[in-house]
């Protein structure tokens, strides 16, 4: 049987953030003192939003008749902004419980 531990699901969704952000894993793991936390959770961020973005255009494209937007377009975009804004919540989740963890350890 093979588990996965916390610690590596919690690298595998580092590295699916890191990836929205637009950077590679090799990139990141090559120079990580060129990509600090903050530019990466905010690349991150900025991704959720322009699918956000990108899905709501595209159901008001589609709502409104345009011929160019196709349904099965519009639900793939919807799909992928649920997705995108489900991994971010389940980041800060984490990030939340490891600050908890660090901040409960006995000094």
């Amino acid at each position: 049987m093979n588990s996965i531990s916390p610690m590596d699901g919690l690298l595998a969704q580092m590295r699916v953030a890191a990836a929205a952000a637009g950077l590679s894993t090799q990139a990141a793991q090559a120079a990580p003192e060129q990509a600090n936390f903050s530019s990466v959770l905010k690349n991150a961020l900025d991704g959720v939003a322009q699918s956000q973005a990108t899905s709501e255009t595209m159901q008001k494209a589609f709502l409104m008749g345009d011929d160019k937007v196709s349904l099965s377009d519009t639900m793939i975009a919807v799909q992928k902004a649920s997705i995108n804004l489900q991994t971010a919540v389940q980041v800060r989740s984490k990030l939340v419980q490891a600050y908890n963890d660090i901040m409960n350890m006995q000094v």
